[in-house]
């Protein structure tokens, strides 16, 4: 069993029949009356994120996850498709459930597939990427007077990221996948 004081991000816990991943948590000890604890959870089936809260030390079943690498092959409509690099046997998982991951993941890109009780349910894609700028408007001279400033880029992929004004369109950028925010040049 695990309890609330042993909670982390991305772990999993089985609640009313259904399986939750914890997006966030948080320990709330009031001056009066016992701690608890508030979560945010996204359930695996259909993506959609509950906030529930949890007294302090209240026991839940863990869920047995595993990570396996696999290539991202293309996106098939309401789902994204990914082969196995052993075996080649290939895997649909829906858009709902990826959120969004997906933003952040190219065609034929390696990325670990979750895994949770044998049914793959979630992308994890690194901290940041580096991705090629596709369109952005060109930094005008003497724009930075001031100390800087920022301009929409759109990437690759599709996401539109805020960038510095010097970024000009073909050059590849680093970007936060967290907070989708610009890291550096790559």
């Amino acid at each position: 069993m695990i309890s609330t004081n042993e909670f982390k991000n991305g772990s999993h816990i089985e609640l009313d029949g259904g399986i939750y991943r914890i997006v966030e948590f948080q320990h709330v000890k009031p001056g009066k009356g016992g701690a608890f604890v508030r979560t945010k959870l996204r359930k695996i089936d259909d993506g959609t994120v509950h906030d529930k809260t949890f007294r302090a030390g209240e026991k839940f079943r863990p869920v047995r996850t595993e990570s396996r690498k696999m290539q991202y092959l293309y996106d098939s409509g309401d789902a994204a498709v990914f082969m196995d690099s052993q075996d080649y046997e290939q895997i649909e998982i829906s858009r709902e459930a990826l959120g969004e991951a997906m933003q952040w993941v190219l065609a034929n890109d390696e990325v670990d597939v979750l895994f949770v009780d044998e049914r793959p349910s979630d992308v994890q894609v690194p901290s940041a990427v580096e991705m090629k700028v596709t369109q952005t408007e060109p930094g005008v001279k003497g724009d930075t007077a001031s100390g800087g400033g920022s301009k929409s880029a759109t990437l690759e992929s599709g996401v539109i990221v805020q960038v510095p004004l010097f970024i000009e369109e073909g050059e590849t950028i680093r970007v936060d996948t967290r907070n989708g925010e610009y890291v550096s040049r790559a």
